[in-house]
């Protein structure tokens, strides 16, 4: 349980460096690979989704021994992270778009930072569990991979629905996947 907390603080804190690394690497498109490229739903999920893969390696190397489930624990706490902060976020701004006509920081903050909380806490139940049949630890490798592959492609090759629509300033701007033109985006470039 240690381990799954520690994680919590791990995760978000590198997820929130991953949100800005595509602008510090001067937009290398390798970094795409696991940091935010836009303000899709889809980005903001990606770096949650690595920072919790490098965190499940780190931690692999200290629990192996002592951890049941271990791969179905975190390919199901890797698969619960998204899928919560999906609801709360859609949710929430269903309410405060209509009523304030956009989101609030905190709150899109927030909903990542509970979404891995959650996350983790799965990871946990599933890490202290009896030992599962290898045909439900197959399962979890099966969801792993898939997790894997569609995080791995589609920022390069995005499917061209709400999910993955930039969407910056609480309006979808019809762009996908790496864009053309960051000037209005840049925080941390200071033009000369």
């Amino acid at each position: 349980m240690t381990w799954e907390i520690t994680g919590i603080f791990f995760i978000n804190l590198l997820g929130g460096f991953l949100h800005f690394a595509f602008e510090l690497s001067g937009f290398q498109r390798w970094v795409a690979f696991f940091a935010s490229v836009n303000e899709s739903t889809w980005e903001h999920l990606k770096f949650y989704f690595w920072a919790g893969i490098l965190w499940a390696l780190i931690e692999y190397t200290y629990v192996r021994k002592e951890a049941n489930n271990y791969i179905f624990a975190k390919a199901m706490g890797a698969l619960v992270t998204p899928i919560f902060i999906c609801i709360s976020f859609y949710g929430y701004l269903a309410y405060a778009l209509p009523r304030y006509g956009g989101g609030f920081l905190w709150a899109d903050i927030g909903t990542g930072v509970i979404g891995v909380i959650i996350g983790q806490m799965v990871s946990s139940y599933f890490l202290q569990s009896d030992q599962f049949a290898i045909q439900r630890r197959n399962i979890g490798a099966v969801v792993m991979v898939v997790l894997l592959a569609m995080f791995s492609t589609f920022t390069y090759f995005p499917p061209e629905v709400r999910l993955f629509e930039d969407y910056w300033g609480y309006e979808y701007k019809g762009q996908y996947g790496i864009l053309d033109d960051y000037s209005e985006y840049l925080i941390f470039t200071v033009d000369e």
